[in-house]
């Protein structure tokens, strides 16, 4: 990988509580959404956030954007005052001199008191910008809870039992793979032991994965997982998410809940030509999430914990080419779930379940036996320029340098695809039969899973 040229933005720090962004002045449109497109479509735009429910964040921008254009006129207007009045100064006689200093005086006064409000209008605005959400896409169905996705397709039929199946963490506990019990005396809820089999199916996974993404031209990654704001920032986390992260106290480092954003960060400052794109990439990463306001019965078990291994694909595309890159991740993502033997389906996320960054996203959800019902087990979303502008990602095109588009998707969340092979796989005596497609990289004795016997516990 060439050295890259790295910007500004990269080598700033980042005050803890504040957000800022490259350059003084937000209207380059660079590092955010472009407030010079919002300034010359207020109306659409409007209608854009209204969908995101952000309607009152972009009334807010627009007001600061008009207040600081009004006050950076009038500095303007006393800076070129100033230096005429500098120049004048030197030639004028000795009684027209005296009143050009008074004058001059007052002009200096004057840009003191308003430089600062200038700046402090610059900050707001900046910080306003950063607080809106990507614009969605017009396919994006309305709505503010899972109930409102809306299901594009489906593949597979749920196993049929003639028996009441077990859910997966009676299975992993009688096979040994699974203990939650020591792994909440040792860190508290939400964490757990995987154990023999366990470790084996996802070292397993692991491998099948690295073959699979390799062959459909994924480059492999294992990136840092401990991370400075600005990246938290850049992929949209932050500002908003703060109760969902994970910092360690001195560093200001955060732990990441996805190699999205270390992924991301990859070309940060960056100027790209076209033909260096797509790049893809598959990040494998520990994630961290504090999965604040979770409940119920989602904390049973590994389905929803604070610490878990990630497979994660990663794209930078020119913007002409997003869509169809989507429609791609999502595509690689139903050849995974299919090889491994669980039916599912595909789903259209409504406005609600979507974060800031995301212009649309699509789940693929699992079906998860015990439960009787589909869940997410891998998600693909368009950033579109969102990601780009933040990180000042950028692609050299005839036109001019452009921000480029990101696109994530999940290709493994292995506690999650572990839960779905155990309860989809089970047979009536506590076994676990797991598919064909891992079978090269297990040993044979762990093809089928067996229960302990209840002495080895």
């Amino acid at each position: 990988m060439p050295a890259p040229s790295r910007s500004r933005w990269s080598e700033r720090a980042l005050r803890p509580d504040r957000v800022l962004v490259r350059d003084s002045d937000p209207s380059r449109g660079f590092g955010l959404l472009d407030v010079k497109a919002i300034r010359e479509d207020p109306q659409g735009y409007r209608l854009a956030m209204a969908r995101r429910g952000a309607q009152h964040e972009l009334d807010r921008v627009l007001a600061l954007d008009e207040e600081r254009r009004t006050l950076t006129v009038q500095v303007e207007e006393l800076r070129a005052e100033q230096n005429r009045g500098s120049k004048d100064v030197g030639a004028a006689s000795a009684e027209d001199r005296e009143e050009l200093i008074a004058h001059l005086r007052v002009v200096s006064d004057r840009l003191k008191e308003l430089e600062p409000e200038l700046a402090r209008l610059e900050e707001d605005l900046a910080e306003a910008m950063a607080r809106l959400p990507n614009v969605l896409h017009d396919s994006v169905p309305p709505g503010e809870t899972e109930d409102d996705n809306v299901e594009v397709r489906r593949w597979g039929d749920p196993p049929a039992f003639d028996f009441r199946p077990q859910d997966h963490l009676a299975l992993g506990e009688a096979l040994g793979m699974i203990d939650v019990e020591r792994a909440a005396r040792t860190s508290g809820a939400r964490f757990g032991y995987l154990t023999g089999p366990a470790v084996r199916l996802q070292f397993a996974l692991v491998r099948y994965a690295l073959d699979f993404a390799a062959a459909r031209g994924l480059v492999e990654v294992v990136p840092p997982v401990l991370v400075r704001r600005d990246a938290m920032f850049g992929t949209g986390f932050l500002p908003g998410g703060e109760d969902q992260l994970y910092v360690t106290r001195d560093e200001e480092l955060y732990l990441v809940g996805t190699s999205e954003v270390p992924l991301a960060s990859l070309h940060a400052g960056e100027l790209l030509s076209p033909d260096e794109l797509p790049k893809r990439y598959l990040g494998y990463s520990t994630c961290f999430r504090r999965e604040a306001g979770a409940s119920g019965k989602d904390t049973r078990g590994i389905f929803r914990v604070h610490q878990f291994d990630k497979l994660e694909m990663f794209s930078f595309v020119r913007p002409e080419d997003s869509w169809e890159e989507h429609e791609r991740i999502v595509a690689i993502e139903e050849e995974w779930v299919r090889s491994l033997e669980i039916p599912y389906r595909v789903v259209n996320c409504c406005a609600g379940e979507l974060s800031a960054s995301n212009a649309k996203r699509y789940d693929i959800e699992g079906w998860f036996p015990a439960q009787g019902r589909y869940r997410e087990v891998t998600s693909a979303s368009n950033t579109t320029d969102f990601q780009a502008r933040r990180l000042e990602c950028r692609v050299r095109l005839p036109e001019g340098n452009r921000p480029l588009h990101t696109l994530n998707g999940t290709l493994c969340a292995v506690p999650r695809t572990l839960i779905a092979l155990l309860e989809n796989g089970q047979r009536e005596d506590g076994s676990v039969v797991l598919p064909e497609a891992l079978r090269p990289f297990l040993a044979e004795r762990d093809w089928t899973l067996r229960p302990e016997p209840t002495a080895a516990r």
